[in-house]
Order: C-alpha cells, then sequence, then structure tokens
C-alpha cells in the first residue's frame, strides 16, 4: 500500500509534490532560501562604475598634490605627489576655510532639519489629511519647482537688505528652509508607507495630532527622511549662487571661500584643486558615518513597502 492510499484526498491536494506542482497548479519554488551569487561579469561592470564615479576625486586629489608648473604639461600626472599637505595648507589659509567650514556646517544643518522636518509635515498633510483646496496647493507647490531660482535673486535680496540681515548666516538659510521637492517626496511616500488604517487605529485609541506624528508618521517616514535629509545637506554645501551674493568674505561659506582662490594673474591650480578636496572631505566624511544607516533606512522601507 502507497502513501498516497494512505493519504486523505484533501490532504492529497495540498502536499506538494518534489519537482512538481502544489494543489494550486504553481510550480513549486526550488532552491528557496539559497543566496544568490554573482558572476565574474557582475563584479567587472561594478568595478568600472565604481572607478567611473570614483574618477573625478581622484584626480582632484593628484591635482593638488602637484605643482602649477607639472599640471600644464603633456601627459598630465596620474599619481600623487608630493605636494598635497602643502598645497592644502596653502589653500586653507589663503581661502579662510577654517571660518567658512564652521559656516557651511551651521547652514548645512540648519537647512537639512528643517527641510526634513517641514517636508515630512508638508507631505503627511497631502497624503493622508482631507481639507478643502488640497489639490490646487499641491498643484500650485509642485510649479514653483518649474520657475528658475534666478528670478528671485533681486526681490529676495531686497527684502533680506530691508530686515538687516546683508552678510549674515540667516540670509542664506531662512529662504531654503522648505522645498517643494522634499514636500512632494515626502507625500509620494507616504502615500504608500503609511496605511490609512495605523492613523485611524490612532485616533480611536485617542492620540492627539502631534502624538500621531510623533509616534505613528514620522517612524513611517524615516527611510525616506534620511534619503531627504542627505540630499538636502549635499545640495546645501555645495549651493553657490545665492550665497555668493547674499555674503561676502567677511562671513562665507565653504564655496564662497573656494571662490578667493585663484584670483591672481597666473591661478594657482594646483591649490585651486587643494581647496576643492578640502570642500569635499566633510561630504564624504558624512556619507562614511551615515551611509551604513541610510542605506539600511531605504532597505527597511523597501522591505515593508
Amino acid at each position: 500500500m502507497t502513501t498516497d492510499e494512505l493519504t486523505p484526498p484533501q490532504v492529497q491536494d495540498s502536499v506538494p509534490r518534489k519537482g512538481g506542482r502544489d494543489g494550486s497548479g504553481r510550480r513549486r519554488m526550488m532552491g528557496a532560501g539559497k543566496q544568490l551569487h554573482a558572476g565574474p561579469l557582475t563584479y567587472v561592470v561594478l568595478a568600472v562604475f565604481a572607478f567611473v564615479s570614483l574618477a573625478p576625486l581622484l584626480w582632484t586629489m593628484v591635482a593638488a598634490s602637484r605643482t602649477n608648473q607639472r599640471l600644464a604639461e603633456t601627459p598630465p600626472p596620474l599619481w600623487v605627489g608630493g605636494n598635497l599637505f602643502k598645497n592644502l595648507e596653502t589653500a586653507w589659509e589663503e581661502a579662510g576655510l577654517g571660518t567658512a567650514m564652521v559656516n557651511s556646517t551651521i547652514v548645512a544643518t540648519t537647512i537639512t532639519v528643517g527641510t526634513v522636518l517641514f517636508s515630512t509635515l508638508a507631505g503627511f498633510a497631502f497624503a493622508k489629511l482631507r481639507f478643502k483646496f488640497s489639490n490646487v496647493l499641491l498643484l500650485l507647490t509642485i510649479g514653483t519647482m518649474m520657475i528658475p531660482p534666478q528670478l528671485a535673486v533681486v526681490p529676495l535680496y531686497l527684502w533680506m537688505s530691508e530686515l538687516g540681515w546683508s552678510n549674515q548666516l540667516q540670509t542664506v538659510i531662512l529662504p531654503t528652509l522648505v522645498s517643494a521637492f522634499g514636500t512632494f517626496f515626502m507625500r509620494q511616500y507616504l502615500l504608500q508607507a503609511l496605511p490609512s488604517e495605523l492613523i485611524e487605529a490612532a485616533r480611536v485609541d485617542g492620540a492627539s495630532s502631534l502624538r500621531i506624528v510623533w509616534h505613528v508618521v514620522f517612524p513611517a517616514a524615516r527611510p525616506a527622511m534620511a534619503v531627504l535629509g542627505l540630499l538636502t545637506f549635499v545640495m546645501a554645501w555645495n549651493d553657490f549662487l545665492w550665497p555668493i551674493i547674499a555674503l561676502n568674505q567677511q562671513n562665507p561659506t565653504v564655496q564662497v571661500a573656494l571662490n578667493s582662490l585663484g584670483t591672481g594673474y597666473v591661478p594657482d591650480q594646483a591649490v585651486i584643486m587643494a581647496g576643492a578636496f578640502l570642500g569635499t572631505l566633510p561630504l564624504l566624511i558624512a556619507f562614511l558615518l551615515f551611509g551604513k544607516q541610510i542605506v539600511g533606512g531605504i532597505m527597511q522601507g523597501a522591505i515593508k513597502g
């Protein structure tokens, strides 16, 4: 007597056979749970992409370690020379990067915190709350991204002058505390990542709006907040147009301070590249410190979604 004869028909239909199909007609997954291994071609492609991504940074380091005369020769140098620390010191002193680094850290951090906070709140309102003219306000918010920022330079400068904020850091911080892109980005994320039933359950339990935002919205939006924070910090650190107009060389950000390098009759390209390398280091350090958490948050959000 076989096993199939001893097994009731109901159980036979639900027990999948090896290498065949289960009771619902779907082919069983063979080798489920096994880790996939990359082939040699995958490593080659990844190595090429990594090299292309790191090439500008490597060239900046090479150029910062040479002399101006050596950079003008053909072929150009392809490896780090012996003048790196000397050029870094020259760029640091000539551009006054000590004060500029502190100013850029204050500006970029404040803008990042404000943008992430306000964008998350506005994105939650547009995604999950119902109020009059919500669609119209969302369209107006998105429409502001189509206006070139250069058009607002003159009226914005006049406004800041009327407030008496010329050459002060708040002149750079205040206009960029709210981001239309950040609002749209958070709204699109919260539409899928935050179930409406979770908000309703919190309201049934008697949670206030502030408590819902703190205990429900922020935890659900954490992966998107990390991504938006990184993008905002990089953009704020690298911003040049508005800081060069609003600030002077006595109170500059890093990008404004780097503009003072190479103003001589024959610009020293090695010193300029050394200053650019110093201006890039804080971004690299920030990514090395928080990159793992940001990538982990993205993966966590993708799995939950």
